[in-house]
């Protein structure tokens, strides 16, 4: 795999390993579901409920790539670079610069 020395330049990348619509949504619902147990942790102080984000978060990333997509997560080269690629995939996604 090729060393990506900037996020500008892994992004492209990134988004060439989610073509398959139904890991990006995945991808989607588990960065959401993310976001919904940060929040509920927060507002109600359950932190002992934090173990549960990875497994939100990269189970519903997995399943895609492992049962739709058929490559393996550009989490295991790329962790820094692939966290901030979720982040922006459902930004642009929730903007509709993605399609759904």
């Amino acid at each position: 795999m090729q060393r990506y020395q900037s996020f500008q330049a892994f992004y492209p990348f990134y988004l060439s390993q989610h073509e398959n619509r139904v890991c990006r949504r995945l991808h989607v619902v588990g960065s959401l579901l993310v976001l919904a147990l940060l929040v509920s942790v927060i507002t109600t102080g359950q932190w002992m409920a934090l173990w549960l984000l990875p497994l939100l978060g990269y189970g519903f990333a997995w399943v895609g790539h492992f049962a739709f997509e058929h490559n393996k997560p550009a989490t295991f080269e790329y962790p820094l670079y692939s966290f901030m690629g979720d982040w922006v995939m459902l930004w642009q996604t929730l903007t509709g610069k993605l399609p759904w």
